[in-house]
């Protein structure tokens, strides 16, 4: 398999988890002790996917400062003082390139990937954001990416329903509860994308392109988008309800997207 470069937008503000990410950016919020964006390296890690375009935008020197600090944090290491000699020793570390790209703190999502073409040249990449975990094979959506030919390939997924429904005859009897159904059948964008060169040529807004609208709009009336449908995992991390479910599944040893 090719290992094509994985680039992660990590740049967003993360409003609506504004109790964590007033202190760090989204991709930082931690699951089971481990950064969102470890999660997420981890899933593509496990197909061979291990050189890593990091978009960063809002608290962006987080995200610098976990990594240029990550070999410390996963290997036994002797401190000599006298000396100032740093010895490591069983080094843990996953083996990671990682490129981390300032790409502004208001910049859109098909800004910040246009500034990571330099970085990409002319190759194939996939394209994620950082909150978002699932159980997708990989390997299967890039098999049905090279059998169509186009431009892109994106997951689309059947969130969960936040309330549990029930059953009830005209009457009004209640027969039975379920518990958070699929939604109301309709698929959306699940983020896990894989983007041929030439999607660069269709975020021509400059700074302002939101990758999501006009971008991936032209590619699917040109007939370039073909979406890979996963009823597996996902779940995205939101709110701090999201945050504390994903948590609970980690500690519980019930994590679904922990397929390594």
């Amino acid at each position: 398999m090719k290992k094509n470069k994985v680039l992660i937008l990590a740049g967003g503000l993360g409003t609506r988890l504004s109790e964590e990410t007033d202190l760090r950016p989204k991709p930082m919020v931690e699951i089971g002790g481990r950064p969102m964006l470890w999660h997420i390296m981890k899933l593509y890690s496990r197909y061979g996917f291990n050189d890593f375009v990091v978009l960063l935008g809002f608290k962006g020197y987080f995200i610098k400062e976990y990594f240029s600090n990550y070999f410390l944090h996963r290997s036994d290491i002797t401190i000599d003082l006298s000396s100032n000699q740093l010895t490591i020793h069983n080094n843990q570390s996953e083996p990671w390139k990682i490129t981390l790209i300032d790409t502004g703190e208001h910049t859109m999502t098909g800004g910040r990937i246009k500034r990571a073409q330099d970085y990409i040249g002319q190759n194939r990449f996939m394209l994620t954001y950082g909150d978002g975990l699932s159980d997708i094979d990989m390997r299967s959506e890039l098999e049905f990416h090279e059998s169509h030919g186009k431009s892109v390939t994106m997951i689309s997924v059947q969130p969960d329903g936040r309330f549990g429904t029930f059953e009830a005859d005209s009457s009004g009897l209640v027969s039975r509860f379920l518990e958070k159904p699929k939604g109301d059948g309709s698929w959306i964008n699940g983020g896990f994308f894989i983007c041929e060169p030439k999607v660069f040529d269709y975020l021509n807004q400059g700074d302002a392109t939101v990758f999501e609208q006009t971008p991936l709009q032209q590619l699917a009336n040109e007939g370039e988008l073909y979406s890979y449908r996963h009823s597996g995992f996902w779940k995205c991390m939101d709110t701090l309800r999201d945050k504390n479910e994903l948590n609970a599944m980690w500690n519980s040893g019930n994590a679904p997207w922990k397929t390594w």
